[in-house]
């Protein structure tokens, strides 16, 4: 037998579903640490900056025409290094986007590391090149295979157009390499 839906009934799955997607949600950010291990990625977006996007008239290789690391943003970024030092996590490459507070946050975190990889430059403010751009990222990301751990400090768009995850400043997305792309496996709350 079939039982109509009902508006009630529609409610209640919607409210089911959200429910779950906490708590799936919830439990990927308390295990975000012991989801690191050897051959994962971790895509940072840069510790805190506050504002949203860039002054009209932003250049990449001037830093007082971008928004920057706050005092609490220098901290948040020197306490995610701290950390994986802390767990024994050994991270064999950092990536970092062009802008000076992705560089930044890397160079605070994880000293002598960084590389520029411009694929995780932002296009906050050119949205026209986000598929492109994504689907290298992609690409570079899908060679990873360790040893260690790779870090990507990036921005939100990036993150999110990856992984479908809107990251606070400073959270890190942890996902694995699969053969048809990637999985989501945690989230390392700032």
């Amino acid at each position: 037998m079939m039982f109509a839906s009902s508006p009630a009934r529609e409610r209640r799955k919607i409210l089911v579903g959200l429910i779950l997607g906490a708590c799936l949600q919830g439990a990927l950010a308390a295990d975000g640490w012991n989801s690191v291990v050897p051959g994962s990625i971790v895509l940072f977006r840069h510790a805190l900056a506050p504002g949203g996007g860039d002054p009209p008239g932003h250049t990449l290789d001037d830093c007082s025409t971008q928004r920057n690391l706050s005092d609490e943003g220098r901290t948040q970024a020197r306490r995610i290094g701290a950390e994986f030092k802390q767990r024994r996590i050994e991270v064999s490459a950092v990536w970092s986007s062009q802008w000076c507070r992705t560089r930044d946050t890397a160079d605070l975190a994880f000293p002598g590391m960084r590389t520029d990889q411009p694929v995780f430059n932002s296009f906050f403010n050119t949205p026209q090149v986000a598929a492109a751009r994504t689907q290298e990222a992609r690409q570079l990301l899908s060679k990873w295979r360790g040893p260690g751990v790779l870090v990507v400090v990036t921005h939100q768009v990036n993150i999110t157009e990856l992984t479908d995850v809107v990251p606070s400043s400073g959270e890190g997305v942890v996902i694995q390499p699969t053969s048809t792309g990637f999985q989501l496996v945690g989230r390392i709350q700032p």
